[in-house]
């Protein structure tokens, strides 16, 4: 395949930035979308000029990192894929392409596609752990019985990789999706009953702290997640916060 790219092109966070056209050429349908940038960042160095700038790690959708916005869909046109799960097939010979950072107030954009998503790990440290007890004297996981049904929702919740296509499908930023799967893995459980009221008070203040917008119901969330998060965990996550106010 013979494509175009526009491309987000950004030196830094003081930088105004621009679209930027790139030619790609033979270009295998059985590629994945990470292996097309490989491909063209490698002709840009061997004409001596600056690769293009964008996330990747495990390469298997597990981490996250690969977070770009194709087409003005985040993670591009499949469902239920990261961007590094995604092949060059879902595309045509001669198709231009669009290539954008997450854009959001909390996603400050570090240099071309990579953006700083450190503001979701503020809040996971705001109140995404439990307490163990590692005297020595620690009580066996198999002697605390959860019900399957629980035990599946929790770790449907648990799924979320945190690579913020929530926030940058929603047209109001929102990380609700986000904070709503991390406190609902410890809500269904009774390991995570302990912190429960302060955890999800302390998240909720550092995501509106670091400037998420607030959820409207449109499901653009859900529906882009590469790990299907369900909206369930927002609303449980409104009625945990409710019910720990009630509590004080």
């Amino acid at each position: 395949m013979n494509l175009t790219l526009k491309i987000w092109r950004q030196s830094d966070a003081n930088d105004k930035g621009k679209m930027v056209d790139y030619k790609v050429t033979e270009i295998s349908e059985h590629m994945s979308f990470l292996e097309m940038m490989d491909v063209l960042n490698e002709q840009l160095i061997n004409k001596g000029e600056e690769p293009v700038a964008f996330d990747h790690d495990c390469r298997e959708g597990i981490c996250g990192m690969c977070s770009m916005f194709i087409n003005g869909e985040a993670h591009g046109p499949d469902r239920g894929v990261t961007t590094c799960q995604l092949h060059m097939r879902m595309f045509k010979d001669g198709d231009t392409i669009t290539i954008e950072p997450f854009r959001a107030k909390a996603f400050p954009v570090i240099k071309d596609l990579v953006v700083d998503r450190s503001s979701f790990d503020r809040i996971q440290q705001a109140g995404g752990y439990i307490s163990v007890n590692t005297s020595g004297n620690t009580q066996d996981a198999n002697g605390t019985l959860i019900s399957k049904h629980a035990a599946d929702e929790a770790m449907d919740a648990a799924t979320c990789i945190g690579c913020g296509a929530c926030v940058a499908s929603c047209k109001n930023a929102s990380a609700m999706l986000f904070v709503g799967a991390k406190v609902s893995q410890y809500a269904l459980l009774p390991q995570g009953q302990i912190e429960a009221v302060d955890r999800v008070k302390n998240m909720v203040a550092q995501m509106d702290l670091e400037g998420f917008g607030n959820c409207t119901n449109t499901g653009a969330c859900e529906i882009e997640c590469p790990k299907g998060i369900s909206l369930e965990n927002i609303a449980r996550m409104n009625r945990e916060y409710l019910s720990a106010n009630v509590k004080g």
